[in-house]
Order: C-alpha cells, then structure tokens, then sequence
C-alpha cells in the first residue's frame, strides 16, 4: 500500500508553517547579516586601519592575517549555529507540522 503522498499546499497554509518560516528566516538573516559585516571588515580593516593589520604579532603574523584566518573560525561557528537551532528547533517543528497533515490526511 503506498502511502499518500503529502499535501504541500496544506502544510504552506498552516499557521504553525508560517510562524515556521517566518522564524528560520528571521535567524537566517540575522546570521547572513553577521557573516556579511564580519567579512568586509577584513578590506575596510586592511584599506582604512592599516597600520593596525600590519602589527606583527609572532613571527611573521601579523593582526590582518590572523583577522583572514579568523573568517574561517566564523563560518563554521555559523554552520554550527545554525546547524544546532535548526536540529533543536526547526526541525522539531517541521516533523510536528508534516505528522499532524498526515493524521489529518489519514482520518
């Protein structure tokens, strides 16, 4: 017996969805947005303060190479955010919203 298959347009129209959607893309732009500013601060840092990037550090390494090698710590810090809100959260939530359509599917 194959299962029917899921009504999209019901799960678009349910309230529980759109508070759904409108939360993951309030978070995800909020990230983007961080993401965004941290990385442009690198050329602006570089362009408009460069006597402070070019302050050695150890060695050879300087403030403005070790701000470049921090972008990499930030994205995955993102990835890892986003990853843990979206297993504890928005996952839950969507799991919940595609099991009640089922049900009502169903009956």
């Amino acid at each position: 017996m194959n299962p029917k298959p899921i009504d999209w347009y019901a799960i678009a129209a349910d309230p529980r969805f759109i508070e759904l959607h409108r939360r993951k893309s309030r978070f995800l732009w909020g990230l983007m947005a961080f993401s965004l500013v941290y990385y442009f601060l690198l050329p602006l840092g570089a362009a408009y303060t460069p006597g402070l990037f070019s302050q050695k550090v150890w060695g050879s390494m300087n403030v403005g190479l070790l701000f470049a090698l921090s972008e990499f710590a930030v994205a995955w810090g993102v990835a890892v955010i986003y990853s843990r809100r979206a297993n504890r959260e928005f996952d839950a939530l969507a799991a919940e919203i595609v099991a009640s359509v089922r049900t009502s599917q169903n009956a």
